[in-house]
């Protein structure tokens, strides 16, 4: 399995990452966990878009799926497009196609006859206990965010990877991730931060310091940092990170891969 980050800038893009996009390679398998502002481009110089297996969603926020849109222009007007072409399956939040269409809508009188089935077979990922994607498993347990949001593993032939997507502190994050060999974990702000506050809000995200103790927690084989917002200092996150967590623990980077 390997794991290649389109984008891993937090909360939006910053100058040098599109925000949150990651692809999973996995023996014949490539799939998408989220598609956020401008991951797309990214994803095409890794991929033709056409060889994407499925797509998953952790949540709807647009710094996880806004380039979806993208995705479908791509996929439903493309001169040139495969003969064999079919819909392409989105494992996401149950209202991701009202969200979705809301998002390519021409405008708000249209968007109730704006339809996205003709490209994207939605499947609620509340409803599934494991997704079947060209001989990859994927998993998802809720986690703690301001809106519906899932954690996502997938396995391949006893490999496995852990995407926390947005979370706050979450014991369904880590029983999901037991065990995992990677945990591909959000750190978007420092633990305390002088004249802001002592501790982290709960229920939004994890600081450096929980992520490496989520981790620990699940006794996972390798961390890997993403989501950092451009106003933070990633090296600092990831120094907390390592403080709690004493296995291999790095910050990923645009266009990076990963085996796993």
């Amino acid at each position: 399995m390997r794991l290649t980050v389109l984008g891993c800038s937090g909360s939006g893009p910053g100058p040098t990452s599109p925000a949150s996009g990651y692809l999973v390679s996995a023996g014949s398998a490539r799939l998408l966990l989220d598609l956020g502002n401008g991951s797309f481009g990214a994803l095409q110089r890794h991929l033709d878009p056409w060889e994407l297996d499925a797509v998953a969603l952790s949540h709807l926020h647009p710094d996880h799926c806004a380039d979806v849109s993208s995705l479908l222009v791509h996929r439903r007007y493309h001169p040139y497009s495969p003969t064999d072409a079919v819909r392409l399956p989105v494992y996401a939040p149950a209202e991701a196609m009202q969200r979705l269409a809301a998002a390519y809508a021409p405008s708000a009188a249209e968007l109730a006859t704006t339809d996205l089935s003709d490209t994207f077979d939605l499947h609620d990922l509340a409803a599934i206990d494991a997704a079947e994607v060209a001989g990859t498993t994927v998993r998802a347990a809720r986690v703690d965010h301001p809106c519906t949001a899932y954690a996502l593993r997938v396995e391949h032939e006893g490999a496995s990877l852990v995407y926390s997507g947005d979370t706050g502190p979450c014991p369904g994050l880590v029983e999901l991730a037991r065990g995992a060999d990677v945990l591909l974990c959000e750190a978007t702000w420092p633990h305390t931060v002088p004249g802001l506050y002592t501790a982290p809000p709960p229920g939004i995200h994890l600081s450096g310091r929980q992520a490496g103790e989520h981790a620990a927690a699940a006794g996972v084989g390798r961390l890997l940092l993403t989501h950092v917002p451009v106003w933070f200092d990633g090296a600092a996150l990831l120094a907390e990170a390592r403080e709690v967590f004493d296995g291999p623990a790095e910050l990923v980077a645009p266009d990076a891969s990963y085996d796993i």
